[in-house]
């Protein structure tokens, strides 16, 4: 098995090369999915829209820092992580379980996963549960909310777009103050 160290300086190039550019296609297929502009991203990450845009359009240098990419990763609840797939999800409880457990701490009545699972298809949030997604929207790191839209398109073939504007159009019912819904 080779590793970093068995290549030579123009293959660690085109290596780098290759995950930048594959980073550029995920954020712009987050970025779609979200229904964000670049420049929304860029404000969330604390990067220039010229940034955002060379690295979507494959364009950036190699000086992409790896603390950039990673703030802008993070905006869109994506993670710079070197694991094999299998690895980075085993033992892990489904996101809607966590997004679930962590909106109820405060509040005496828990919200289970089933109900968050119907408001979020539904864009019906019950009066009792309003301060419950409301936390969930404000609070949860966008990885999580990430995660909960990755585990409805797989378990219920809903489009990863259409669940990020139903988070939109909760957020505005809660009255969600998160710059990532404005």
């Amino acid at each position: 098995m080779s590793n970093i160290f068995d290549i030579s300086c123009g293959q660690f190039y085109y290596l780098i090369m290759a995950v930048i550019a594959e980073l550029g296609a995920l954020v712009r297929r987050r970025r779609a999915d979200m229904g964000l502009t670049q420049a929304t991203v860029a404000a969330l990450s604390g990067l220039s829209r010229a940034t955002v845009n060379k690295l979507e359009n494959g364009a950036v240098e190699t000086d992409l820092s790896l603390n950039r990419a990673a703030r802008l990763a993070e905006a869109l609840g994506l993670s710079l992580t070197i694991a094999p797939p299998e690895e980075a999800t085993a033992g892990k409880s489904p996101a809607l379980d966590i997004a679930a457990r962590t909106a109820s701490v405060s509040y005496r009545v828990a919200m289970q996963p089933t109900q968050l699972r119907r408001m979020l298809k539904t864009g019906e949030v019950s009066p009792a549960f309003l301060p419950h997604v409301n936390a969930v929207l404000d609070e949860a790191p966008v990885s999580l909310l990430a995660q909960v839209v990755e585990q409805l398109h797989v378990e219920e073939g809903l489009e990863r777009p259409w669940i990020w504007k139903q988070m939109r159009v909760l957020a505005r019912q809660v009255k969600s103050s998160r710059s990532l819904w404005q």
